[in-house]
This record gives structure tokens, sequence and C-alpha cells, in this order.
């Protein structure tokens, strides 16, 4: 069977650990191959092996980085179709998906290429008499990244990319679920000319996690997973004098007014709501009608569900493939149950979907409510699957503060043709990304990601300016050079002249 090991210092290494873990291919419901659990000897290993390989690549020049991104950019592009089918047959998430995971994560390396002008300092001349200051942005040292499972290629490289970049070096921790995507990026790193110790993959589990939050040579810590997880994260590795970025769950909420093009809202609200399964921190999974809306919404969406083909990934008529594990799978479908119980109204019912030839599969079909109450756990707690909750409102006031009263504000979205309607929406709405007919606003990589509220958790966002601000630390450099004249000692406070 496939065994799935560290790397670190450019090669696979195995570490002392004999704890493992299982990968599947979710929609067989087969082990596909076992992963080694690091224990805390591993990760210093690792920590070690990037401390030591800081000293030399901090110095490195901005054209070095430049030309190893460059070089990473051309593999990735290259091979594309090699990450993904990893990505589809650990995650499950269909081939066509898959690629656009990896799209996106080439954005980020292609803006990471830019690194020389996004370094670029500030000057100010003669601030006082023959006295000059600049600001210039340093690496900060050994940062650490803490993946999710359900975009193993694209989050990990929304932070090393860009990490590495800066003049630091990584030690990337990825889901014990479906981790050869990071192994994959590691020996491509390597092939594009990284030295030994500038990208490191632990492979792990809370051992791992915790163990990197307290070490003494970790100066930061990007996360992307469940709130819970993030508020634990945040606070440990703060309390241990880390820097932290760490984005939590989401609740995702889409209005639709009655003026709205029904036909796009439509097709918005189940490519949002089913693609990838439900599995993304920005897929849709409320829809706030206001007025009249739902009448004429349910049937389009209803009309397109009819439609939707759930198989294998592998499958190129595939459009939505099974979900992680089976106990995320048995999770969702028990939201299911209870948004039965606490009486909303199941208009379309995925729980008894059989995928031929996949019975084994970890499938869940797409599944509709409608009359969801906001004091219900479906509207409530992030479902993390192919389950969709209409709202219906009466007026588009109650639709906003029903976003702005949720505790989570990562991303959100307003179907309207009303050009006013949709500018007090960007107004007043408290989510840190909008959409406006555009139902998964995600920021291209020359933007910033993060959410609000409860959907992150530390002062920066990922990626983007804020993630060269991230890996980097300001310096003031204050200049001046001695003049014949010199003006002999004086203790008042320095004074500008």
């Amino acid at each position: 069977m496939k065994r799935i090991s560290h790397w670190i210092d450019n090669q696979p290494n195995d570490g002392t650990s004999q704890r493992t873990g299982v990968v599947f291919n979710p929609a067989t419901g087969l082990q596909t191959s076992e992963v080694l659990l690091a224990d805390t000897a591993d990760v210093d290993t690792a920590v070690a092996s990037a401390k030591t390989a800081f000293e030399s690549w901090r110095h490195s020049s901005l054209t070095t980085r430049q030309r190893l991104l460059f070089a990473f950019r051309e593999i990735v592009n290259e091979r594309k179709e090699e990450i993904a089918k990893l990505l589809t047959e650990e995650h499950g998430k269909t081939l066509a998906d898959a690629l656009g995971e990896v799209q996106r994560g080439l954005e980020v390396i292609e803006f990471a290429c830019g690194i020389p002008h996004l370094l670029k300092g500030e000057f100010s001349e003669q601030v006082s008499s023959g006295v000059d200051t600049y600001t210039i942005r340093q690496p900060i040292g050994v940062v650490a990244g803490i993946t999710p499972f359900n975009f193993p290629a694209m989050v990990p490289m929304w932070m090393y990319p860009i990490a590495i970049a800066c003049g630091n070096t990584f030690v990337l921790k990825p889901s014990e679920k479906d981790p050869s995507a990071a192994t994959i990026a590691a020996e491509y790193l390597a092939e594009a000319g990284a030295p030994a110790g500038v990208f490191n993959v632990v492979q792990g589990d809370k051992v791992a996690v915790n163990r990197l939050l307290e070490h003494p040579d970790i100066s930061a810590v990007s996360f992307v997973g469940s709130t819970p997880v993030a508020k634990h994260i945040h606070q440990t590795a703060s309390a241990n004098g880390k820097r932290v970025q760490a984005l939590g769950g989401a609740k995702n909420h889409m209005i639709v007014l009655p003026d709205a093009d029904m036909e796009l809202a439509a097709d918005a609200a189940v490519s949002a709501g089913y693609g990838s399964a439900g599995e993304r921190c920005m897929a849709i999974s409320v829809i706030v009608t206001v007025g009249d809306a739902a009448d004429r919404l349910i049937p389009k969406i209803r009309d397109r569900m009819s439609s939707l083909v759930v198989g294998d990934g592998m499958d190129p008529s595939s459009e939505m493939g099974p979900l992680i594990t089976r106990d995320h799978r048995d999770r969702v479908a028990g939201y299911v149950d209870t948004g039965i119980d606490e009486g909303a109204t199941i208009v379309e019912d995925g729980r008894s979907l059989i995928v031929s030839n996949r019975e084994d599969g970890f499938f869940l079909g797409a599944t509709l409510f409608d009359n969801v109450q906001p004091d219900m756990s479906i509207y409530r707690d992030e479902i993390f699957g192919p389950v969709l909750s209409i709202v219906r409102l009466d007026s588009y006031q109650d639709a906003i503060d029903l976003i702005n009263r949720n505790p989570y504000g990562n991303g959100t979205a307003v179907f309207t043709n009303d050009g006013g309607a949709a500018r007090k929406f960007q107004l007043e709405i408290e989510v840190g990304m909008v959409g406006i007919n555009v139902p998964i606003p995600v920021p291209l990589a020359f933007h910033s990601f993060g959410g609000w509220k409860d959907s992150i958790f530390g002062d920066h966002a990922i990626y983007g300016p804020e993630g060269i601000h991230f890996y980097t630390r300001p310096k003031v450099v204050i200049t001046r050079w001695p003049d014949p004249i010199h003006r002999g000692v004086d203790l008042g406070f320095p004074q500008h002249h």
C-alpha cells in the first residue's frame, strides 16, 4: 500500500513516529494509502531544517527568489492535471473542479513572482537637515501553515509562495485526509531549485499542530479551517508570541430580491451551494429571499437540481462528487434529519442517493430546505455539505439585519438589478467578501482573502498585499552622513529643523 511520508531537506522522510492515518478514495470508500502522523520529534526535525535554511535564504537576492517562483510556476502549470488527479482521488471533487483549484493556486504563485516590486520600501529625503528616512520590509523567519482538507493544493499555495518569496522558510502541515498534494508540491519546488529546508512538509494530526503552535523557532502561523480550531490556533500561537492569521468557518448568505434575474440567481444558487459537494468555506448555504422571490426562484432551482449528475469525480460526466469521509457524510445526513425534525420543509432530499457501481462511496445528493428559521440548527451551524436552506423574509432591511446578526462574516452576495439596493448592500453588510450578482466573491491574488467576525482571527487576511505584510516586518532606518560642521552635544529632546 502507498505510504505518504514527510518531506524534509528536499527528500522524503519517514521520521520516528510509528503512527499512521488512513487515506480513502471517497468515491469508492476504499483505503488507497496510509499517511505517517508526526510526533513532536518529527516536527522538530522539520523546523530545524527550515531554521538552518533561513540563515542563507533570507540573504538570497530578490531575483533569485523570483526565478525560483517562475520556475515553480512553469512546473505546476505543465503538470496541473497530475495534481488535479491526486485531488480527485483523495478529496473526491470532480476533475474539472480540481483543475480549477490548481488554477486559483497558480494565480497566487504568479502574484508572488512579482516580489521585487511588492517588497519595495518607502524613502523620504531630507526629513531634517541632512537626514533621510526609509522603510524596508524583512522576512520574519520560519513560518508554518496548517491547511484544510477541502482545498489541499490551493490553500497551501495561498501561503508558501508568498512566504518563501519574502525570504522566509516554510513548514506545511496539510490535512491528513488528503495529504499527497502537499508532497508533490514540495517535489516540484525542489525541482524548480528551492534549496533544502526552504519548504518542508510534516504529515500529521493535532500532535503536529500543537507542537508547531508552541515551537520557539516558529515566528508565524497561517491557518484555514473551522472556527473552533481557528480560535484554538489563534489563542495558543499568540500566547507563544507568534504572529497569527487564522481563517475560520462560514455561513454564507445570498439575498435574492424580487427584481433579480431569477435564471441567473438559480444558476448561482445551485453552482455555489452544491459545487464541491458544499465543502467550500465560500459555499452559499443560505438563500434569503425577499417578498415573493422564493416562489419564483425555487422551481428554477429544482429544475436545475433534477439534472445534476452526482458520481465519481474521475467520470467526466460528474458535476458533484462524494464527501470526504464516511463520518462526514453521516454527519451531514444527520443535519438533514434534524432539519426535518425542527420543522423545515424538505424540498429535495439527497439522503437516498445511490451511485451505480460506487455504492460504498461517501455520496449524499443535493438537498434543499424551504421555510428555514434562524433558530434551527441547519441555519445556525456550518454543515459543510450539499445542503441549501431558504429563509423567507418580507423586507430587504430584514435580510441585511439577519446577515449582520450572524456570527460568521466570510462571504455574502446579493442578486438584484437595482443599483441603489446593491450599493446599500456593499455599504451596510458586515461581511468581509461581498458579491453583487456574483455568488462566490473570492478575490484574485492581487487582492486579499479574508472574512470578518468569527470567520477570521488575527489582524491579517491571506495572500495578496496582506500576505506580503503578514510574512514580513517593517524596519525604519534613519540616516545622517556627517558633514564637515559638527554641531556639538545637545541633551535636549531631538527637534527637526
